[in-house]
C-alpha cells in the first residue's frame, strides 16, 4: 500500500505493539500509520485512485482527494480502502511536527526528535512506532483493546522506554490507571 511512499512513515497502532512482541497479539480491524503533517501532499499523491477520506470535523468522514488540499491541525485521521465498495483496511494519522522534533497533539510539552521515533522492531523496509510513543497514543481514552495493548508490552518495555511513558503520562494525566505499573 504504502511501499515507495518517499517519506517517513511508520507501522502504529496494535500491530506496532504485536511487531514489538514478535507475535500477533489480538486481531487487527485495519492498519495503522502515522505519518508527518508535513507530508501529506506526497501521501495523498502516492494513495490516488483509492477512496481516502478524513475525519474533518473528527467523527465524520469527507473525500479527500482534490490535489493540494491541505488538511488543517484539527484533522489528524485519514481512513483508506482500495475502492468505496471495499472494506476500510488502512487508517493514517498525521502527526505534528516542528524543526525535527515530533510534537504530541494533545500536549506540544512532550517531544521527541523524529529520528527517535523508529522502535526497536523497525527494519529498512518498516519503521515501527516505538511502543512507549504508541502508548502514549493509546493512553488518552483507553479502550480494553489499548488496555489490552498495554498489559501485553509493558513487561517487555525497557527502563528508557518506561521512564519516557511514565514522564510523559505525567504531564498529560497525573492520574492515569498505567502509571503505578510502570514503577516495577
Amino acid at each position: 500500500m504504502l511501499h515507495g511512499l518517499i517519506c517517513l512513515w511508520w507501522i502504529a497502532g496494535g500491530w506496532a505493539i504485536d511487531l514489538h512482541l514478535g507475535r500477533q497479539t489480538r486481531s487487527h480491524a485495519d492498519i495503522d500509520v502515522l505519518i508527518l503533517r508535513s507530508d501529506q501532499a506526497l501521501l495523498q499523491r502516492h494513495l490516488g485512485g483509492w477512496d481516502v477520506q478524513a475525519a474533518d470535523p473528527p467523527g465524520s468522514l469527507r473525500p479527500w482527494s482534490r490535489r493540494g488540499d491541505v488538511l488543517p491541525p484539527g484533522v489528524h485521521d485519514i481512513w483508506c480502502r482500495r475502492s468505496p465498495l471495499s472494506p476500510w483496511c488502512l487508517q493514517l494519522m498525521l502527526a505534528e511536527e516542528s524543526d525535527d522534533q515530533w510534537v504530541y497533539r494533545r500536549d506540544t510539552r512532550i517531544r521527541r526528535p523524529v529520528a527517535e521515533l523508529d522502535g526497536p522492531a523497525s527494519s529498512i523496509e518498516h519503521r515501527v512506532l516505538s511502543p512507549e510513543v504508541q502508548l502514549l497514543y493509546k493512553s488518552a481514552h483507553p479502550r480494553e483493546k489499548d488496555h489490552a495493548d498495554f498489559d501485553a508490552v509493558v513487561g517487555y518495555l525497557d527502563a528508557s522506554q518506561r521512564r519516557w511513558l511514565r514522564e510523559s503520562l505525567l504531564v498529560v494525566s497525573p492520574r492515569h490507571p498505567w502509571l503505578s505499573r510502570l514503577d516495577h
